[in-house]
């Protein structure tokens, strides 16, 4: 019987008897397109081959191609976070080895989100019911990275003869790229013995400015404001001020023991990397960041006739960076720190699976969890002691307790169906000024803007989800799923008062947001076997109380905020508001892969996507701001067990549907890619090499002016130009 199982358990499903090349080999085929047709969540699945062939550093920059989901590309390389379905930050969790991958990436787009594809085994992107065992912050969707930093298995088959005996395997992974002068290395180590399981890896990345094909700001920087600003006749091809330097070292490991595991791990990411943009670029702005984090998990399953399984995940996390620039852009002496940010977050979830129950007319599986977490958030700035506009927020403290039940009713081998619910109380303790009026100057008028004053709310979340799968004729699966969450405000939705540099707005929060709701429905149809894989999916979700920046027209500076027209402005910085309004958001994602020609042991063939999203108010039909465009794309490949090559267009169209304050239309572009890979696996070779993988790939080979419409950037950062990636990896 099919269990309710977490993201980390998708299983993929694969053919169950091989095309006739394909048996002939004696190893699968390379990217087969991995279709879910067994989650009552629509899961996109990025296995470690397809990580590694991406011409990416950063977690939304490798999802920024697939259906349904873009990356933020604030900064590209450094910092560029996933955007699901048109949701982003508050609404879309990421999720590493069980538990948040914390930082402060969901704060501001200019942060780096903590988790590194070079060291990652597998990403898989869940949209749906499954999302309710992350919290309602992932109403939109959540972001699920796994890796072997914590071990629930020895590296290898220790000899029957001696199973005492231990073993040991190492992989090094590199990669060189030609638009940003990149290099990258990693090497990761497991070894075990007995019981001990033990895990380490280091990674290194730099890069200089990227290659851009034109000068990127629409608008010149004024010389006079911005004397260090590139100008046109200084662009020298490159995308200034957008060089990044990381680092990222763990170790972890485990105790087996009979029917589980338990583990803990350590990593520290240390992170300096600069803010692209004319006003960054002016002020020589960027960001030195470093995490600590520790995590654990394990797993027992005592064989009882009760429970089948319990599994349990915790982190600590303490993430600090600073944002490092000019007080004074025309003064190089100036330089230092202009904000601070800070979260010491600790998380913990144990979920106890009950073996299945015969029901006289269904088998049910349930399973049940529970998670509680704490966040403190501070972002003071040495700028402006004393204004009650210094630093973006006051302290502020969150926590939350939830419960949650799954329950899986396995009807027949072709039916079954799933209810779900979770329950969760958030406490949030913050202060903020008593008033903020639209416009001010505290120059002229110091008590314009009331005294600080604490605040704190508390909001008890219901959410549900009910879903059924049904298998279909010719290998099709057919999945409903209908949903209702709710999500509480974020601190920074209640609590900031003042500049947000990374999107150039001057944000005034609101304490007295309600609660969001949101009610979808999601239709899709799968088949993961035979020559053709695909999955079409419609949804269609209606928002209560959807959270948004309001941009005003306002224009803002750290003191003052004036209306259009007036004599001081425009000032630096656009006054939003976080507001509340009801919204309605529909799309359609499709993918697939045709095998259509077999050859050399494997196959030629094409593959295509498509997505949509539309989202407006419901109240004056208006757009919600910075959606992703329409994309159609598709290629042709070839692939086997050792060779993969593949040559692909993505289009996107012109995003012309813009909220009617504070956004300009973007224009279509093409991005060409190109790869080619080589996967060789060997047995008993004299050097201990068991795997080789060797691979380049070119990307925006049309060297297209290339504009992110959901980046806050987009006027002034173009993604990079025509670039090649050459990677290899070596396994012992």
């Amino acid at each position: 019987a099919a269990r309710p199982a977490g993201p980390a358990q998708s299983r993929i499903a694969r053919p169950a008897a091989p095309p006739p090349a394909q048996a002939a080999a004696s190893l699968p085929l390379l990217a087969t397109l991995p279709i879910v047709t067994d989650q009552f969540a629509t899961v996109t699945v990025v296995p470690r081959e397809e990580i590694e062939r991406s011409p990416t550093s950063t977690l939304g920059d490798l999802l920024f191609s697939t259906p349904g989901v873009t990356g933020s590309s604030f900064a590209p390389g450094a910092s560029s976070r996933p955007i699901i379905r048109g949701l982003d930050v508050n609404r879309v969790a990421i999720v590493a080895n069980g538990v948040g991958a914390n930082g402060a990436s969901d704060l501001g787009e200019d942060h780096f989100v903590p988790v590194n594809p070079l060291l990652t085994n597998q990403i898989e992107v869940i949209r749906g019911p499954a999302s309710l065992r992350y919290g309602s912050q992932s109403i939109g969707g959540v972001v699920v990275a796994t890796d072997n930093r914590i071990p629930d298995r020895l590296p290898c088959t220790p000899p029957a003869a001696d199973p005492a005996r231990g073993c040991v395997s190492a992989e090094v992974r590199g990669a060189l790229s030609s638009g940003d002068n990149g290099r990258e290395g990693g090497v990761l180590l497991d070894a075990g013995a007995g019981p001990i399981v033990l895990h380490a890896d280091v990674f290194g990345r730099g890069t200089d400015n990227y290659r851009v094909p034109s000068y990127p700001y629409i608008v010149a920087p004024d010389a006079a404001e911005l004397p260090f600003a590139t100008q046109p006749f200084a662009f020298n091809g490159r995308q200034p001020n957008s060089w990044t330097r990381s680092n990222e070292a763990s170790v972890g490991g485990s105790v087996l023991f009979p029917g589980g595991y338990n583990g803990v791990a350590y990593v520290r990411t240390d992170n300096v990397y600069a803010i692209p943009g004319s006003e960054p670029d002016g002020t020589r702005t960027r960001i030195k960041a470093r995490q600590d984090k520790v995590f654990g998990k394990g797993e027992f399953r005592p064989g009882g006739s009760t429970v089948e399984a319990v599994r349990w995940w915790w982190g600590y996390t303490d993430y600090r960076h600073n944002e490092v620039g000019l007080a004074d852009p025309t003064d190089l002496n100036t330089d230092g720190v202009r904000q601070t940010f800070t979260n010491k977050e600790t998380e913990g979830r144990v979920e106890v699976q009950l073996q299945p129950i015969k029901l006289q007319f269904a088998e049910l599986t349930t399973a049940v969890g529970l998670q509680g977490g704490q966040q403190r958030l501070t972002a003071p700035s040495p700028d402006n002691i004393g204004s009650p506009f210094n630093g973006l927020f006051d302290p502020n403290r969150n926590t939350k307790i939830a419960a949650y039940i799954f329950n899986e009713f396995q009807f027949s081998e072709a039916t079954k169906a799933q209810i779900a619910g979770r329950l969760e109380r958030v406490d949030l303790r913050g202060a903020t000024p008593a008033v903020v009026p639209n416009l001010f100057d505290l120059a002229v008028d110091p008590t314009a803007v009331g005294p600080s004053m604490s605040r704190n709310r508390t909001f008890t979340l219901k959410s549900a989800s009910i879903g059924l799968i049904q298998q279909l004729p010719l290998d099709l699966v057919g999945s409903i799923t209908a949903q209702y969450v709710e999500r509480a405000p974020k601190p920074a939705e209640l609590f900031s008062r003042g500049a947000h540099d990374a999107t150039g707005t001057f944000d005034i929060g609101n304490p007295d947001l309600k609660t969001e709701a949101a009610k979808s429905i999601e239709v899709g149809v799968r088949r993961a076997q035979g020559p053709l894989r695909f999955e079409l999916t419609g949804y269609y979700t209606k928002f209560d109380g959807f959270i948004y920046r309001r941009l005003t027209g306002n224009t803002c500076e750290d003191v003052a905020c004036v209306a259009p027209g007036d004599p001081a402005g425009p000032l630096e910085l656009k006054q939003a508001i976080y507001s509340q309004k009801n919204a309605t958001f529909r799309g359609a994602e499709f993918k697939f892969q045709l095998d259509a020609l077999p050859m050399w042991g494997g196959f030629w063939g094409v593959d295509g996507q498509y997505d949509i999203v539309r989202a407006t108010f419901d109240s004056d039909g208006t757009n919600v701001p910075r959606i992703p465009p329409q994309r159609l794309g598709g290629g042709v490949y070839f692939r086997n067990a050792e060779w993969f090559a593949r040559v692909g267009l993505l289009h996107a169209f012109p995003q012309n549907d813009i909220a009617p304050i504070g956004e300009t239309p973007t224009a279509g572009y093409n991005l060409l890619k190109a790869e080619l890979s080589y996967t060789r696996e060997f047995k008993d070779h004299p050097s201990g090499i068991k795997k080789v993988t060797v691979g380049v790939v070119g990307n925006n080979l049309l060297n297209e002016d290339i504009r992110n419409s959901v980046s806050y950037t987009k006027d002034v950062v173009l993604l990079p130009g025509r670039s090649v990636r050459a990677f290899a990896s070596v396994k012992y």
